[in-house]
C-alpha cells in the first residue's frame, strides 16, 4: 500500500529572544500541534500542496516567506493503521510581526522556541525535525 502523501511547511521567525516556530492547533481530532501542513490533491506535487496549505491554514503566501528548497524531511508515520508520508520545507517568515490567519481547520497557535515547540509536538519524529531545522535555521 502506497502511504498517503502530505505536505507544508515549518515556518520559524527571529526575534530578539532568539528563533520561535509556529505551531497550530487542530479544532479536530485530539487537537495535536502542527506545523501548516495537509493532503496532496491528486495532480498536485508536494511543493504546490505546501504552498496551498500554508496559505489556507495559516494565511502566509509564498511572498512572506523565505523557503529555504534546499531543506527538507519527510517523516513516515501510520496513521490509523495506514502508511503516512509527510515532506516539509523551512520557511522563515519575512516579518516577524505578521499576523497568523488560522482557518477552520485549527483552534489555536503558538510561537515557541525549539524545547517548548518539541514538548507540544508530541510525536518524536517531529521533536527530532524541529531539531535539525532549528541547527540549520540558527546558520543561515
Amino acid at each position: 500500500m502506497s502511504p498517503t502523501r502530505a505536505a507544508g511547511l515549518v515556518i520559524y521567525r527571529k526575534v530578539s529572544q532568539g528563533i520561535q516556530f509556529l505551531l497550530l492547533q487542530t479544532s479536530y481530532g485530539e487537537h495535536h500541534w502542527t506545523p501548516p501542513k495537509g493532503h496532496v490533491d491528486p495532480g498536485e506535487s508536494d511543493w504546490v500542496t505546501a504552498l496551498r496549505e500554508t496559505k489556507e491554514e495559516a494565511g502566509f503566501s509564498e511572498v512572506d516567506l523565505e523557503i529555504h528548497k534546499d531543506i527538507s524531511k519527510t517523516l513516515d508515520y501510520n496513521v490509523k493503521g495506514k502508511p503516512k508520508a509527510v515532506v516539509y520545507w523551512l520557511a522563515k517568515l519575512k516579518n516577524p510581526n505578521q499576523e497568523v490567519k488560522l482557518s477552520h481547520e485549527h483552534q489555536d497557535l503558538k510561537w515557541l522556541p525549539l524545547q517548548q515547540a518539541q514538548e507540544i509536538s508530541g510525536y518524536d519524529d517531529m521533536k527530532q525535525l524541529l531539531a535539525e531545522f532549528n541547527e540549520k535555521a540558527l546558520k543561515l
